[in-house]
């Protein structure tokens, strides 16, 4: 199972700009060939590392929308 890489997903925020976002849009191009299973089990994953603030700016908006779970991107200062 491929674990959660926090610091590159932390790089990836850090070059996206602000708004909505989905888990596999900063995953990377890598997501399309996981299986489901491990797609299910990192989107967990994220989303308690976003609760417990591993990854701050990210925020939980609690909806699903389109292609699941649905986050803010807001870093620090804006």
């Amino acid at each position: 199972m491929t674990q959660l890489d926090l610091d590159k997903l932390k790089a990836t925020l850090a070059a996206r700009n602000p708004g909505p976002f989905h888990f596999h849009e900063i995953y990377g191009r890598d997501w399309d060939a996981l299986y489901i299973g491990d797609k299910v089990k990192l989107g967990h994953s994220f989303l308690n590392a976003v609760r417990a603030g591993k990854l701050p700016g990210v925020i939980d908006t609690g909806t699903k929308k389109g292609g699941g779970r649905l986050y803010l991107w807001k870093p620090c200062g804006i």
